[in-house]
């Protein structure tokens, strides 16, 4: 197995977007797990000739679905990654802030 450098920028970035990725994959598990357990509880307690198409069936799903678009749209398209843009951004400030604090050594 090839040993990577976890200094080198690349790994971090590539790391950080398998994190992502994993994220996204348990939401989504998750998304369909708990709503597949709503599904067969609003179907199991119907009543006799009642339709299971009603709003109050889909709540759930519809809002949770909303929430799961967005951490798509996060996880696979770049352009709408504001928050690392701001997060590399904010690094950076952060950095040369503190270089700005350091004082090199009087010298007498």
């Amino acid at each position: 197995m090839e040993k990577f450098d976890e200094n080198d920028i690349n790994y971090q970035q590539a790391k950080r977007q398998v994190e992502r990725l994993r994220g996204f994959y348990g939401h989504l598990f998750s998304y369909v797990a708990v709503n597949l357990l709503i599904v067969y509880y609003n179907y199991i307690n119907l009543k006799p000739n009642e339709s299971y198409f009603q709003f109050k069936n889909f709540i759930t799903a519809a809002f949770w679905g909303v929430g799961l678009l967005a951490h798509a749209l996060f996880v696979f398209l770049p352009r709408f990654n504001f928050a690392k843009r701001w997060e590399e951004k904010k690094i950076k400030e952060l950095m040369d802030k503190n270089k700005e604090n350091e004082k090199p050594p009087m010298n007498f």
